[in-house]
């Protein structure tokens, strides 16, 4: 948790950013998508590949060398001055960024079926707290001049890095039952089960997460600029924003959801916060034209901030429900010598609709409207409410080699 907390500030002390950095440099709205995307597409490769090896060597090894790529990523982005290199700063971060896949196979090492959903959500809330800090931390270090967001960020990453080396243990041991077993299923395997058996419940899953990853990519990747268009934001208060986002996800993920898992069970949970994270990308572009004044202890507060809100705060409590319990109900289908390579292969799918996304996000934004990128993702997302009915059946808390788990082996 420690370790996904600093490395997550560091990640969003410089995201927020982009869109500033890149429209200083001659980049519009799809210039913008474009750089958000470079990491996801960096990562949707090195995943899978990070997850094989997690499953073969061990955990911590793999965690250490990505965290050592993001800081070298970070280096590069302090001192860019051109598009191209802040293009290649987001590649190489997005390279070690495939990790995410191996930290939630740790997650899965260390906890039980029934306790996953709760301990992941718990790892969220560590990585969504540095979701709030790191913005305000990324705006606050302009004062020390362009580059102090990107060297900040590098030293926090080295300073993880030691304590990662000296604190983290592997959790990666080979049973007696592995020990003579095949070896993990290759990537390229892994990714073509879940596209030619969608029908299974591990690629219902990926599937799920990989849409609603997407809609939440290309919702970040443009909210700044809408913010500016439609409200007014600037580089300097852009941070809040981001840092609302971030507080509510960590409270919703640390307070909320094992007690709301306990109660409705992942599957259906998943569902609920698929409607809500629908819903709030949906009233979005909708919230600026909203009329209307509310007078509050003599105060006067247009309806439209209040709405605006809302609506973002809509946002990160349906991805709170959602992607903790998608995530713990696929390594109850998939078998544990397997779970590095197929937690890679979900990033894989999250990380080219976190491509996706983006550039459709930054390109609808430039060609078609504001609305548009919001509601297209908003349709999206609600379409896959109906991927997730049924999987309670599928996906219980219970023996890992379940009999669920078997047949697709993905």
């Amino acid at each position: 948790m420690i370790t996904a907390f600093v490395d997550m500030v560091g990640l969003l002390m410089v995201i927020p950013l982009l869109p500033f950095y890149a429209t200083s440099l001659g980049g519009g709205g799809l210039m913008v998508g474009v750089l958000v995307s470079a990491f996801s597409a960096a990562q949707l490769l090195s995943a899978p590949l990070w997850g094989r090896v997690s499953d073969r060597y061990g955990r911590r090894p793999a965690l250490l060398v990505g965290l050592f790529a993001s800081a070298i990523a970070y280096v590069v982005f302090a001192y860019a001055q051109s598009l191209t290199v802040l293009l290649l700063s987001r590649l190489v971060q997005g390279a070690g960024g495939g990790t995410v896949g191996v930290v939630q196979a740790y997650v899965a090492d260390a906890t039980e079926p029934q306790n996953r959903a709760r301990s992941l959500g718990w790892l969220s809330a560590a990585t969504n707290a540095g979701v709030t800090i790191g913005p305000l931390l990324g705006s606050a270090s302009l004062g020390w001049g362009r580059s102090a967001p990107g060297l900040l960020a590098a030293g926090l990453c080295l300073a993880n890095m030691l304590f990662a080396w000296k604190f983290l243990p592997e959790t990666r041991v080979v049973s007696r039952d592995e020990a003579g077993a095949p070896p993990p299923r290759r990537p390229r395997e892994a990714v073509m089960r879940v596209i030619t058996n969608p029908g299974e419940a591990a690629p219902r899953l990926i599937w799920i997460y990989a849409i609603g990853m997407g809609a939440f990519s290309g919702f970040t990747a443009v909210l700044a600029l809408f913010l500016a268009a439609r409200f007014g934001f600037t580089e300097h208060n852009i941070g809040y924003v981001f840092a609302l986002n971030g507080a509510i996800s960590v409270l919703v993920r640390a307070l909320i959801l094992g007690p709301v898992v306990d109660r409705f069970g992942e599957a259906r949970l998943s569902r609920y916060g698929q409607g809500l994270l629908g819903i709030g990308l949906l009233a979005l572009p909708l919230t600026w034209r909203v009329p209307g004044v509310w007078s509050v202890g003599g105060m006067q507060v247009e309806w439209r901030w209040v709405f605006l809100g809302l609506a973002i705060s809509l946002v990160p409590v349906g991805t709170a429900f959602t992607f903790p319990c998608v995530t713990s109900l696929l390594s109850q289908v998939i078998l544990p010598r397997e779970r590095g390579v197929m937690m890679g292969v979900q990033q894989t799918f999250g990380g080219a609709m976190r491509v996706l996304g983006p550039l459709w996000a930054g390109w609808s934004f430039d060609h078609l409207g504001t609305p548009y990128p919001f509601m297209t993702s908003a349709v999206l997302v609600l379409g896959t409410i109906f991927l997730g009915l049924g999987i309670e059946a599928r996906a219980r808390p219970g023996p890992e080699a379940a009999p669920a788990a078997a047949p697709s082996r993905a």
